[in-house]
C-alpha cells in the first residue's frame, strides 16, 4: 500500500512563550535549556501532525546562542516538517523574540530536529511522504538528505564512503 502524502503547510506550527523571571538566568536572559526544551516542543507538534502519530526525538542540530532573548521578551516559534523518510522526518523551526514595548523583534534562533514516528510499542511506524510546494520548501527537502547523511556519519551510524549525497564535502 502506497504512503499517503502530505504538504509541509499541513504540519506547520506556531508556539508562543514570555520570557518569565523563572524561565531566565542570573543575567536575566532565557536559559539555553528552557530555550531547547520549547523548541523540542514545537517540532514534535509539527511532526505529529505529519505523521499523526507518536514521536520521539531522535537528534537536534546545532543549536547557537548568538542573541540572547530578555526577561520579558515574546519568544514565537515556528516548526514544520521539512523531508520524511521511512519513519523518520526533518523538522525544520525558527525562533523570533520581540520586544513589545521596544518595538523590536529579531530572529534569535534555527535549528532541525529529527523525530521517529512509533507504534503504541514503541517500534518505528512509516510515515506520509512531505510534498514541498514553494522554494524555500524545495530547497530544505533537497538539503534534507545530505543533512541526514552527514548526522547519520557524525553518529557513527553511516561510513562517510556511504554517503553519497556528501561526496563533494569529503573529496
Amino acid at each position: 500500500m502506497a504512503k499517503k502524502s502530505k504538504k509541509c503547510s499541513d504540519s506547520r506550527v506556531t508556539m508562543t512563550e514570555l520570557v518569565l523571571p523563572n524561565d531566565t538566568n542570573t543575567l536575566n536572559n532565557l536559559m539555553g535549556g528552557r530555550l531547547m526544551h520549547w523548541m523540542d516542543v514545537v517540532s514534535a507538534i509539527a511532526a505529529q501532525k505529519h505523521s499523526n502519530r507518536i514521536v520521539v526525538t531522535a537528534s537536534a542540530d546545532n543549536i547557537s546562542f548568538k542573541h540572547p532573548i530578555q526577561l520579558g521578551d515574546v519568544v514565537t516559534l515556528e516548526a514544520k516538517v521539512t523531508r520524511a523518510f521511512s519513519s523518520s522526518m526533518e523538522v525544520y523551526v525558527e525562533v523570533y523574540a520581540e520586544n513589545i514595548p521596544n518595538n523590536r523583534k529579531f530572529k534569535s534562533h534555527s535549528a532541525f530536529f529529527t523525530f521517529v514516528a512509533v507504534d503504541q510499542g514503541g517500534r518505528p511506524i512509516d510515515v506520509p511522504e512531505l510534498i514541498p510546494e514553494n522554494e524555500e520548501e524545495k530547497e530544505l527537502f533537497d538539503g534534507a538528505l545530505r543533512r541526514r547523511q552527514l548526522r547519520l556519519v557524525l553518529a557513527k551510524r553511516m561510513k562517510p564512503e556511504d554517503a553519497t549525497e556528501l561526496k563533494s564535502i569529503f573529496d
